[in-house]
Order: structure tokens, then C-alpha cells, then sequence
């Protein structure tokens, strides 16, 4: 136990990863809070899932127009000067929703509005964390740095939602006010890094927009396998994973329930999501076989939440999908980054983002309208029939039928 503990923690022997980690700890939780308040916030004002929806679309509009280009834009600058920014700029815009919603005259299109704006912030933001997360550790333990990363994201997926299922009471606008403090932790533990221990990147020439754009879909092209990974997570975000619009309807809607089940089911899902991304670093390598493996746990579980009218068991289901979620994500995340050349890590992990992202504003629209058409009921029955046949099709492209799994096993060497 002592064994697969140190190998699951690895990379948190060096510094600069553990201030991050640190500083990040405390402001996904803040995160999470916010998330949750804002969804709920905009059921209360508009009494509408479209509208939930429509808050989907404001957030991810800007990753759908300028996410392509996100990657390029991390090749050229510096990670950890981008972060600062882009931490800041979150700041900002959490100090507004809590000043909105605590001075009591907050509208729809204000939160849509700074939704959008940052939506806007975070096409940078991600790839760029990712792109400082290499620096930090290096090569050899990116993989459990990432599935670390999913780790601690799950982690505050079950604090930060069971805890804004309280705090709601007194209001969202608190939600987003602790939302805000919490960036303070990441800005000081960025300040604190130590340049000098990162780890260096091969040189190469910072890249035109444009033309490093393209040089990074040509380079994606001659990938077959990176192509069925990506086309794999296109389909999973687009048309699987929009529980920003499904469990507050499910909640207030088809269970009508009060905002602490919304915060607990949400927490359900970052239990199991914690799960898989403990046993996904704890691997300490990329997967494709947990890779399809998670991605059909995840898939039929949300087909199974279906015809659920029961809190107690779709919580259930939300933990087995939560866990499926993470071990195909972080896996399908490593093993891209993994396969990139380091002068083209930035758009490789921009691509990957873009896939998991870019098409968020238009599922956030087709969510909330299959959950005004035919409840959660429809929306979850529909997503999960996607996934598995996804998840099925990702396997045959890859070589991964069961008759392949077996020979596989059979082929390798017996041991005394």
C-alpha cells in the first residue's frame, strides 16, 4: 500500500508542482461552488431548462469561435505568465457575479454576459495550465500529474457542490464571493514557483497563428490513432457530458428537489469521478484499455439514469459514471500529450480541448431543449445510446474487440 501510494503522489516531489497543486485545491472547490450557484441561479430567475441551456451556450460560445486557436497561442507564450493572467481575469469576473447577485439586481443577460466573458478567459487558460503542468514535472510523470490534476478537479467536485447545496440558502451570490477569494490561493502559489526548476523545452520557432494552427491539424492527420481518440471525445462532450444542464433540471424538475440534493447529486459524481482519477494515477501510464473501458462505464450508466425518479439511486449512478468519466478522460488527455513532439504539445492539447469544448455552446442548446421536450428522461436516454455506440466504434478502430483483448492475453508471457 505504501508502494501504490508513493507511485499514485509521484509528482507532488517536486516543488513547483505541489504549490500548484496546493493553490489549485483551494480554488477548484471555489470553482465547483460557483458552478453549481450559477446553473441554479438562472433556473430561479427564468423558471426554464432552455435557459439553463442558453447559460451552456454563453460559456462555451467562446471556445466554439476561438478555441482552434487556443493551442497555438500556448506554443507562443509563457505558461506560467499566462496563468497569472488568465487566474486574475477569473477573479474579476467572479468579484462581478457576487456583486450582481448580492446587490439583488441581477438579470439574465448579465450572468450570460460575464458567462461569456469567462468562457472567453478559459479558451487560454486551460491549454496553457496543461502546458505548465509539463514544465513542472517533465515527460516521465506527466501522465500521473495529469491524472493528479483529475484527481484533485474530482475532489472538489464532491466538496465544492455539497457545500454550495448549503450555502445556497443564503444565496448564490455567496457562492461566487468565495469563488472569488479562492484565486488568491493560486495567484500567490504561482508567485512562488521557482523558474529555474522547470523543466526545459526543446527549441523551437514560436509559431504564426494561423500557420501553426495548421501545422498542428497536418500533424493530427498523419495520427490515425490520435484522430479516433479525438473524434472518441468530440462525441463523448458533445453529446454525453452536459451535466451543467442536466442535474440542476433533474434536481429541481423531475426529482423536486431543494438545491442541497442538486449540490449532493453533483458531489456524487466527483466521489466516483474521484475514484477513477486515483486509479488512473496510480497507473502512472496512459490506457487505451481503460480509456474504453471508462468510456462505456459512463456511457451506460447515464442511459441506466433514465427512467430514474429516485435521488438515492440516481446518486448511485452518478458515482459509477463519475468514476467512468475520469478514467477515459485522463487517459485519452495523457495519451495525447504524450504522443505530441514538445514544439507542438500546445495545439495537441488545444485540439484536445477544443474537441472536449468547443462544441459545448451548441449540446448546451440541444440539452436544454431535449430537457423541455422530453425531461431529463430523454435527454439522459439519448446521451448514453451516443456513448456506447461511440465507445464501440472507438474500439473497433482500434483494434480493441474482445476477441483481440483475449489474443492479447493469451500472447503474452507466462511466468511460474
Amino acid at each position: 500500500m505504501t508502494r501504490a501510494a508513493r507511485r499514485t503522489f509521484h509528482s507532488l516531489r517536486y516543488r513547483n508542482y505541489r504549490l500548484f497543486f496546493g493553490g489549485q485545491a483551494v480554488s477548484q472547490t471555489g470553482s465547483w461552488m460557483q458552478r453549481i450557484a450559477l446553473a441554479w441561479f438562472i433556473l430561479q430567475l427564468t423558471h426554464s431548462p432552455f435557459d439553463v441551456g442558453l447559460m451552456a451556450f454563453a460559456q462555451f460560445a467562446p471556445y466554439m469561435l476561438l478555441g482552434l486557436f487556443a493551442g497555438v497561442l500556448a506554443d507562443r507564450l509563457d505558461a506560467r505568465r499566462t496563468v497569472l493572467a488568465t487566474q486574475a481575469a477569473q477573479l474579476v469576473s467572479a468579484s462581478a457575479l457576487a456583486w450582481i447577485a448580492l446587490g439583488g439586481f441581477a438579470e439574465p443577460w448579465m450572468l450570460y454576459l460575464i458567462a461569456a466573458v469567462n468562457g472567453t478567459v478559459l479558451v487560454l487558460d486551460v491549454p496553457s495550465r496543461q502546458q505548465l503542468t509539463y514544465r513542472m514535472v517533465g515527460r516521465e510523470d506527466l501522465p500521473n500529474a495529469i491524472a493528479l490534476n483529475s484527481t484533485l478537479f474530482n475532489a472538489s467536485r464532491i466538496f465544492g457542490p455539497a457545500v454550495a447545496g448549503l450555502v445556497l440558502v443564503a444565496g448564490p451570490g455567496v457562492c461566487f464571493l468565495v469563488n472569488a477569494v479562492s484565486y488568491l490561493a493560486v495567484l500567490v502559489g504561482l508567485l512562488a514557483m521557482r523558474v529555474a526548476d522547470f523543466f526545459p523545452l526543446e527549441e523551437f520557432e514560436r509559431p504564426a497563428i494561423l500557420a501553426g494552427t495548421r501545422e498542428g491539424l497536418a500533424w493530427m492527420r498523419r495520427q490515425p490513432r490520435m484522430i479516433v481518440l479525438l473524434a472518441l471525445v468530440f462525441v463523448i462532450s458533445t453529446f454525453c457530458f452536459n451535466f451543467n444542464v442536466t442535474l440542476p433540471v433533474l434536481a429541481k424538475v423531475t426529482l423536486h428537489e431543494r438545491g442541497f440534493v442538486y449540490g449532493l447529486l453533483f458531489a456524487a459524481f466527483g466521489a466516483g469521478a474521484l475514484i477513477g482519477a486515483l486509479a488512473a494515477a496510480s497507473l502512472g501510464r496512459a490506457s487505451t484499455k481503460v480509456l474504453l473501458i471508462g468510456g462505456a462505464v459512463f456511457s451506460a450508466s447515464e442511459l441506466l439514469l433514465a427512467p430514474l425518479n429516485s435521488a438515492l439511486l440516481a446518486g448511485v449512478l452518478l458515482f459509477l459514471a463519475g468514476a467512468g468519466f475520469t478514467a477515459w478522460s485522463a487517459n485519452s488527455n495523457a495519451s495525447m500529450q504524450l504522443s505530441a513532439p514538445d514544439r507542438l504539445r500546445g495545439r495537441v492539447i488545444g485540439l484536445y480541448f477544443y474537441a472536449f469544448n468547443g462544441t459545448g455552446a451548441i449540446a448546451g442548446l440541444m440539452t436544454g431543449w431535449l430537457c423541455d421536450v422530453g425531461g431529463t428522461e430523454l435527454s439522459f436516454a439519448v446521451s448514453g445510446l451516443i456513448g456506447l455506440v461511440a465507445v464501440g466504434a472507438a474500439a473497433l478502430s482500434l483494434g480493441w474487440t474482445p476477441r483481440m483483448v483475449t489474443r492479447r492475453r493469451a500472447d503474452q508471457p507466462q511466468h511460474a
